[in-house]
C-alpha cells in the first residue's frame, strides 16, 4: 500500500511517499481503508519529536482519518466490516489503511460528508471538550479566543456561540478577523495593532472574561490572564507560537480564577464514554446544519507534504485534508 513516511524527524520536506507493507492487524483493532485524513499542528509536532507522545521510527503522520471498516480483530465488538467511522489515531492515517484500536474509533452518522468530517472532528473535539468540559462554559459567558483563525480557534469561535457565550476573537489581521466574524464573533481584537489587555477591558465594560481560551501561549498568555475576570478560566490549549509562557503566579490568587490544562487526547482515552457523547453531539450539530467548519484545502496522498507547509504558513486559515 501506499503512504506518507517520516523516516527521520525533521520537518515535511523530510516526509517520503513509499510503497509499504498493509498494517497487521492486531485482535482489538480494525483496518480502516482511508477516504481522507485531516492536518493538523499535532502532526507538524510529531515528524519532529516535539509532541507529547513519540512514535517509533518509521511511521506515517496524520491523527484524525475518515473511511471504511475492512477488517475487525476477534475481540472487536462495535463495528462490522463496511461501517463509516472517524479514527483518533494518533498517527498512521497518511496511508491507504491504518489498523486503529477499537476505543479510538467512531462510528459515523448518515449523511455526513468524509472530507468535511475529517476537517472537523479533531479540532472541534478538542475545543469542546476545552469549553465544555474543563471550563464549563455557560450561556451568556464572555469567551475570548486567542489565534481564533486557527484550527481549533476558529473551532472554539463558532462552539461558543452555538453555547450561548458572547465571543470575542482574537487574531493577528484584518482579513483573519473577518473570518471570525462570518463564523459568530460578536466582537474582535487584532493583538498586532491593539493592546490586548487593554482592549478586552473596554469590550468588557472593565470586568474582563470569564473564559480564555489559549492555544498560542508566547507573550499573549499573560496578557490575556490580566483581563480575566474574579472567577474565570484560563484554558491551555496549546503553544502555537513555540514559547511556553511563565505568568506570575500572585494573578490566580488575585483575582480568584483557575489556569486549566486542556489535553483531549489524553481525556479521549481516559474518560471514553464522555468522549463519545461530546462527539455525537457535535455530529448531530453537523447533520443541523449548525456547525460551518473551516474552508478546505484538499491535497493527493502523495502531496500530503504541501498540506504540512501550508500548516506552517500562519497566514493561510484553510484546513488541509489528504483525499484519497
Amino acid at each position: 500500500m501506499k503512504a506518507i513516511l517520516c523516516e527521520q524527524f525533521g520537518l515535511p520536506e523530510s516526509l517520503v511517499y513509499r510503497d509499504i507493507e498493509p498494517p497487521l492487524l492486531k485482535e482489538n483493532q480494525v483496518v480502516i481503508a482511508v477516504e481522507a485524513c485531516g492536518v493538523n499542528f499535532p502532526d507538524l509536532l510529531v515528524i519532529q519529536n516535539k509532541y507529547q507522545l513519540k512514535p517509533e521510527l518509521p511511521f506515517s503522520p496524520g491523527g484524525e482519518v475518515v473511511g471504511k471498516v475492512i477488517q475487525v480483530g476477534k475481540s472487536v465488538g462495535k463495528f462490522i466490516v463496511g461501517d463509516r467511522v472517524l479514527a483518533l489515531c494518533s498517527w498512521g492515517g497518511l496511508a491507504e489503511l491504518v489498523a486503529v484500536d477499537e476505543n479510538r474509533v467512531f462510528k459515523l452518522k448518515e449523511g455526513i460528508d468524509p472530507v468535511k468530517a475529517a476537517s472537523i472532528l479533531y479540532n472541534y473535539g478538542t475545543s469542546f471538550h476545552a469549553l465544555k468540559d474543563r471550563a464549563n462554559l455557560k450561556g451568556g459567558d464572555r469567551l475570548l479566543v486567542l489565534g481564533a483563525t486557527g484550527g481549533v480557534g476558529l473551532a472554539a469561535v463558532e462552539l461558543g456561540k452555538i453555547m450561548g457565550a458572547k465571543v470575542i476573537a482574537a487574531a493577528s489581521s484584518e482579513e483573519k478577523l473577518k473570518l471570525c466574524v462570518e463564523r459568530g464573533a460578536d466582537e474582535i481584537i487584532n493583538y498586532k495593532q491593539e493592546d490586548l489587555k487593554q482592549r478586552v477591558k473596554e469590550l468588557t465594560s472593565n470586568e474582563g472574561v470569564d473564559v480564555i481560551f489559549d492555544p498560542v501561549g508566547g507573550k499573549f498568555t499573560e496578557q490575556a490572564f490580566r483581563a480575566v475576570a474574579w472567577g474565570g478560566r484560563h484554558l491551555i490549549v496549546g503553544f502555537a507560537n513555540g514559547e511556553i509562557p511563565k505568568i506570575p503566579m500572585n494573578l490566580p490568587l488575585l483575582k480568584g480564577a483557575a489556569v486549566v490544562g486542556v489535553f483531549w487526547g489524553q481525556f479521549s482515552k481516559v474518560q471514553v464514554e464522555q468522549n463519545l457523547s461530546n462527539l455525537e453531539q457535535l455530529q448531530d450539530w453537523m447533520v443541523e446544519g449548525k456547525i460551518n467548519g473551516p474552508q478546505v484545502q484538499k491535497y493527493s496522498l502523495p502531496n500530503a507534504s504541501d498540506a504540512l507547509h501550508a500548516l506552517m504558513d500562519r497566514s493561510k486559515s484553510n484546513k488541509g485534508v489528504v483525499v484519497l
